[in-house]
């Protein structure tokens, strides 16, 4: 078997496989590369000893069975079973609904398989795709996974990488689709190693995490061709349906062609090479339509993007918070909504009290359609970052849980579901870590307890992430959807995912077709999708709206409400929502 390595800085590089030495030798054909044979097999034990020191796990090892700090092993993808099923082809994000999950939470377990196992409850409520955390391999045992210091390994205790080959096989199986979160913008700082190999970071650029990686610096072909790598073989070899790209924003890149385009190429290309509907979801702050822009019309070409604005202005409506970046919708937070559901980007060139500047750029809807956004009212950032971790069932009544739902899943973007939200789970998603080192475990712990301070809450009132039982908080009891109130939500989420998939009115990508109407003061908001009317109440008091027209009559409501009178006109209770259509 060959093994190779980019080692450029390094005078001398051995192998350590299975308790025996090989020197390697240079590549004549790859400056800085270092090659060798020698006999393995699947499970063999390997790391690299650079100038006799080490040894050190493969920067594109895929398993790492002893943690980061271990030795690395062969993986015989041939030997995974089951394989992962290439075909049939699955929904597009045009008709696509996800459901992010963290295989940590998502089960008591913790495991691919444990979660693979609870795959039934998402086909029942119709969701097409289940978008996983990340999963490459961190420092100690539980975590977010954004702290990730193997792109190219799967954390061992998920179940490495024969469960997220079981997993993905299961989900697929089960008509599913699987989304990858993958972090390319920076690494964890335990158990990373890549700087001993080589310039995979420079101080030409700094970033929230530190150094930033390397993207276009001297030796940065090669890392960007490192992380490249590492996107298309989750796709390849696991048959991954697509990847969530973080926080891309932060990802310092001046070349002219930038990493993104050269991803979203790659991915293109691997697409219509194994005729797979492949694609990237891009979390970006930028408000900038570029990013999701086709390459051949200027822009970088992801797939699609995580829409916050919408989130923030749905949030600011259904709560009425105005801190940090929420003033910037509170003062009239159903127009946000408004413009948020008809241009995308509430902001789009206008003040950002938050940023201190303008921001964004707008949209052009004619040639933009709404499935390269995503909508949402929760996720893990809007969830475990608070404080608290407090998702919205933590302070709102079943019905504006079920007028958030509504919105969100009849509305003209990409639904995208945080797990448990559809039966309004009342345990909490909390920030936890699991840093086996001390100082920085503190580092961490005395840091979120200062971010917070800053805004008023006491120190013993963060929850501490090393604590184990911040993690166990945040799992997810699933006793509750057998519970009257849970079951009456979950209910809603899948007649609202049901209408969505039998209406093609509700997946038509046209932004400048979408109509809104509401009123601030009686807090009530009505959209129209094609023949559709949706009509949400978020006033405890009941409303009357006209909706223009008559002839349609109710398909679903949350609270029991007639059918529109010959005037148009709807009486909607409060806390409520309606979906009507002809």
């Amino acid at each position: 078997m060959q093994f190779e390595v980019w080692a450029p800085l390094t005078g001398h590089v051995a192998m350590r496989l299975d308790g025996a030495t090989y020197d390697m030798t240079r590549d004549p054909d790859r400056d800085g590369w270092w090659t060798a044979e020698a006999p393995a097999a699947d499970g063999s034990r390997y790391g690299f000893l650079l100038d006799g020191e080490g040894p050190r796990p493969d920067p594109r090892g895929r398993r790492l069975p002893d943690g980061p700090d271990g030795l690395s092993a062969v993986v015989d993808f041939e030997a995974l079973a089951p394989r992962p099923t290439q075909a049939p082809t699955r929904t597009g994000l045009q008709d696509a609904v996800l459901y992010e999950l963290h295989i940590g939470t998502f089960t008591p377990e913790g495991t691919f398989d444990a979660a693979a196992a609870r795959l039934g409850h998402l086909t029942a409520l119709g969701v097409t795709h289940v978008e996983l955390m990340p999963v490459c391999s961190f420092a100690g045992r539980h975590g977010w996974g954004y702290d990730g210091v193997a792109p190219w390994a799967v954390h061992e205790p998920y179940g490495g990488p024969a469960g997220l080959a079981r997993f993905t096989a299961a989900a697929h199986e089960a008509g599913l689709g699987v989304v990858l979160d993958v972090v390319h913008n920076h690494l964890g700082p335990s158990g990373n190693h890549l700087p001993a190999f080589g310039p995979y970071f420079t101080d030409t650029h700094h970033t929230p995490w530190g150094t930033a990686v390397n993207l276009d610096a001297p030796g940065s072909d090669e890392v960007r061709a490192y992380l490249l790598g590492s996107a298309l073989a989750w796709l390849r070899d696991y048959g991954i349906d697509g990847l969530r790209l973080d926080a891309v924003h932060a990802l310092a890149d001046d070349r002219a062609l930038t990493f993104l385009e050269e991803l979203s190429a790659a991915v293109d290309e691997l697409a219509a090479d194994t005729g797979r509907p492949l694609f990237l979801i891009a979390e970006s702050d930028r408000c900038d339509p570029r990013t999701t822009t086709p390459r051949a019309a200027g822009g970088l070409g992801l797939h699609a993007q995580w829409n916050d604005d919408f989130h923030h202005a749905l949030h600011c409506a259904l709560t009425g918070e105005s801190q940090a970046y929420y003033a910037d919708f509170a003062a009239a937070p159903l127009a946000a909504l408004a413009k948020t559901m008809t241009r995308a980007f509430f902001h789009d060139g206008t003040w950002s009290s938050f940023r201190g500047r303008t921001h964004g750029r707008p949209v052009d809807r004619r040639r933009a359609p709404a499935h390269r956004f995503l909508g949402y009212s929760q996720t893990h950032d809007q969830i475990g970052n608070r404080a608290l971790g407090d998702r919205l069932s933590a302070s709102l009544s079943p019905g504006l849980l079920a007028c958030a739902a509504t919105v969100t899943l009849t509305g003209p973007f990409v639904p995208m579901l945080f797990m448990g939200e559809e039966w309004g789970a009342r345990t909490p998603w909390q920030y936890f870590t699991d840093h086996p080192d001390p100082e920085l475990a503190e580092a961490v712990r005395s840091g979120r307890r200062r971010e917070f301070a800053a805004h008023g809450w006491k120190a013993e009132e963060i929850p501490d992430p090393q604590d184990p039982a911040t993690r166990d908080r945040s799992r997810l009891d699933w006793s509750e959807p057998e519970q009257a109130v849970h079951a009456r939500l979950l209910d809603w989420y899948r007649t609202l995912v049901a209408l969505r998939r039998s209406h093609p009115d509700l997946r038509d990508p046209d932004l400048a077709a979408v109509r809104v109407a509401h009123d601030e003061e009686r807090r009530w908001l009505t959209f129209r999708r094609g023949e559709v009317r949706v009509v949400v109440n978020l006033s405890a008091e009941p409303v009357t709206i006209a909706l223009g027209r008559n002839g349609v009559r109710v398909l679903a409501a949350w609270e029991p409400l007639e059918h529109p009178g010959p005037d148009g006109r709807i009486h909607v209770p409060g806390e409520s929502a309606a979906v009507l259509a002809p």
